[in-house]
C-alpha cells in the first residue's frame, strides 16, 4: 500500500509500507525505516539522494514525511541515519519532541 504525502509546489513523497520507505514518486530518492519496540517507534536509517537531484532539499522532503507520518501515528523516531541526527533535526529542533527517549533520556 502506497500513500502519498506532500502539499503544492513540494515533491510528491509517497510512503511505501511493503518497503518500508518513503520515497519520492520515481522511487529515485527515499528514507529507509524500520519499526521497533511492536511497531511503535520508527528507526530512520537510511536517506538517499541520487546525485542528479541533489540540492533540490529532497532529503529533507523525504525527512519530512517520516516525522509527520511518525506524529500522525503517534510513533517515536530514532534518528539513526547521520542526515537526520546531524543536520535535518539541528535545523528543525520542533521534531525533538517525536524523538525516541529512554527513561526520559533523548537516545541521540
Amino acid at each position: 500500500m502506497a500513500n502519498i504525502v506532500g502539499g503544492t509546489g513540494n515533491p510528491t513523497i509517497v510512503w511505501n509500507e511493503g518497503t518500508k520507505r518513503f520515497e519520492t514518486d520515481d522511487k529515485k530518492a527515499y528514507l529507509e525505516y524500520v519499526l521497533r519496540d511492536n511497531g511503535k517507534v520508527m528507526d530512520l536509517v537510511h536517506t538517499f539522494v541520487p546525485p542528479s537531484k541533489r540540492g533540490l532539499g529532497l532529503a529533507s522532503h523525504l525527512t519530512l514525511a517520516a516525522f509527520n507520518h511518525a506524529s500522525s501515528h503517534s510513533l517515536s523516531v530514532i534518528p539513526t541515519c547521520s542526515y537526520i541526527s546531524e543536520t535535518f533535526l539541528p535545523k528543525n529542533p520542533s521534531w525533538n519532541s517525536v524523538v525516541y527517549k529512554e527513561g526520559g533520556q533523548s537516545n541521540m
